[in-house]
């Protein structure tokens, strides 16, 4: 299969911009990114790559007057996974919970193992929103819960979720990288859960105790009626994907949705933010 490798150069060169760029690449069908000094090169099969769409995304988060797309140059397809080995290290949140892929080595005399084969998905824990979320949830008390992962890469706040003891777990990506992904790790983990290739309108018409939300603050804002809708009263949200600089943003969009703030936690400049909603 014939891949394009789209460099995107940075005219802003922060690590923040990079990050965001990295989460944005993410929910369309790019396959792989690699980063350079002052760009990345993201990887996308030919016949799936659309310029324009990729640059309404950019503008989505108003930060298209950082970068510019550099080349589009056709490559041969990588060894993704072999990529994957070489970067990936596991990963301990909280001495709590260990994330590890098939060829690390077994962890023991920790309370919850999560065993992720990443590949080309979003959510290993190696980034801050990830381990903000997890070591949130592993604070809180998931026996007999009912939980929806919105944009769930990996599925492993989703697996995590299950391991915690809830009940009926949900968790839905529109990614198809993203869903599969989700599908094997389940199996992986041995763990039972619903998982659903779409966007907000894929949520079932139920309710949930918890919803777990790692995006970035303009699809939160954007789904933020969806989420008051499928969430029980006094149920908890937690959100991640956000800067700090968009924390006024995000507050003011769920404050008057009937949520009201919890915790907010930091992590370099991304934030986690809970949210419990009013009775």
């Amino acid at each position: 299969m014939k891949y394009l490798g789209v460099t995107i150069r940075f005219k802003d060169l922060s690590d923040d911009n990079k990050e965001i760029m990295i989460a944005l690449l993410d929910s369309l069908s790019f396959e792989g990114i690699t980063e350079l000094e002052g760009s990345v090169i993201a990887y996308i099969p030919v016949e799936q790559y659309n310029r324009k769409e990729l640059e309404n995304l950019l503008k989505t988060d108003n930060i298209i007057q950082k970068v510019e797309i550099e080349s589009e140059e056709e490559i041969e397809e990588k060894n993704w996974n072999q990529e994957w080995e070489k970067n990936f290290d596991p990963v301990i949140v909280d001495n709590l919970c260990a994330i590890r892929a098939p060829f690390h080595p077994e962890f023991k005399n920790f309370k919850y193992v999560i065993n992720i084969e990443p590949k080309m998905s979003f959510g290993t824990g190696h980034h801050e929103t990830t381990s903000l979320m997890v070591s949130a949830m592993l604070k809180m008390d998931f026996a007999n819960k009912a939980v929806l992962d919105m944009g769930c890469g990996t599925g492993l706040l989703a697996i995590l979720a299950s391991k915690m003891g809830a009940k009926e777990i949900v968790a839905i990506d529109i990614d198809k990288w993203a869903y599969e992904n989700t599908l094997e790790n389940m199996e992986r983990n041995k763990v039972k859960m619903h998982i659903i290739e779409g966007g907000e309108e894929s949520i079932p018409d139920k309710s949930f105790d918890v919803l777990l939300a790692n995006i970035n603050r303009n699809i939160l804002i954007q789904q933020s009626q969806s989420y008051s809708n499928h969430l029980k009263e006094n149920g908890t949200l937690l959100l991640s994907g956000i800067l700090e600089e968009d924390i006024p943003v995000v507050l003011k969009t769920f404050n008057g949705l009937g949520f009201s703030s919890v915790q907010i936690q930091s992590k370099g400049n991304w934030q986690m933010i809970e949210l419990k909603k009013q009775v």
